[in-house]
């Protein structure tokens, strides 16, 4: 692929990208001015935008399962910055993000407006987050985590964290497990992954320079919270999304049955 095709793709994406500060700087004008701005209303725009986000990135993105048909939590595993539109585009959705997303330039302003909870790590926050998200959930609004707590390489499955399900127990909303993978030429993609000091622009240079490659997103079976204890919940989310990704045969070293819950 030519130089001038690949920053002629990066700019449509940064253009995506304005479009989606002028639809949260209008949510900030509806604040100010006192005008409704119902979490309903920024979640269909946020998923309009990310529709558009989507459809500017080199992938061709296939999707599997059934949507559900009520609010969940759903959880997923976590392998670059382009999960946020692939998923976002499938149904209305909220995103749970760590803290330093929100002082980030345009895009923490742009999470904040689309309505994402911020949590900091090893914060004493935890107790007040779980209730922020019960409240969204009972407020029939859906609302996605990345319970491994960080991008990975996409080969292998971190352990899911089962801290942030008590939302769901204590609400009993289900979970709606979600797998998401990078595939270039049948295997895992390097490029997509968005790890370590990795910068958005630089990503987005490595993006276009290369083909298109393929996502495969498998919507999985959703799951019961209702009376199940935390850490137990997380094992089995984590166990769908293994099996989806890489067959009951591949089993990371990090997966390991919990004793008790946490």
């Amino acid at each position: 692929m030519n130089t001038l095709r690949s920053h002629a793709r990066v700019i449509r994406v940064l253009g995506v990208i304005a479009l989606g500060l002028t639809i949260a700087g209008t949510f900030a004008l509806m604040e100010r001015l006192r005008f409704g701005n119902s979490m309903d209303r920024r979640q269909r725009w946020t998923r309009w935008f990310m529709v558009r986000l989507t459809a500017a990135l080199p992938f061709r993105v296939t999707v599997s399962g059934e949507l559900p048909g009520q609010p969940m939590l759903w959880v997923s595993n976590h392998v670059s910055w382009t999960d946020i539109p692939l998923l976002g585009m499938l149904a209305p959705l909220s995103f749970l993000s760590k803290a330093e997303v929100r002082t980030w330039p345009v895009a923490g302003w742009l999470a904040l407006k689309a309505g994402s909870l911020f949590i900091r790590r090893g914060s004493g926050d935890s107790k007040l987050i779980q209730k922020q998200m019960g409240q969204h959930l009972l407020s029939n609004h859906s609302l996605m985590i990345f319970p491994e707590g960080t991008t990975t390489d996409g080969r292998s499955l971190r352990t899911f964290h089962g801290r942030l399900l008590s939302s769901a127990i204590e609400t009993g909303i289900a979970l709606q497990p979600v797998a998401i993978q990078y595939l270039r030429e049948g295997k895992p993609d390097q490029i997509a992954p968005f790890v370590g000091d990795d910068d958005l622009l630089s990503h987005l240079r490595r993006l276009f320079a290369n083909e298109v490659s393929e996502v495969h997103i498998r919507l999985l079976t959703p799951i019961e919270s209702r009376g199940k204890e935390r850490a137990a919940l997380a094992f089995e989310a984590q166990q769908a999304v293994q099996v989806a990704l890489f067959g009951e045969k591949a089993q990371p070293a990090e997966v390991r049955r919990p004793a008790r819950a946490a």
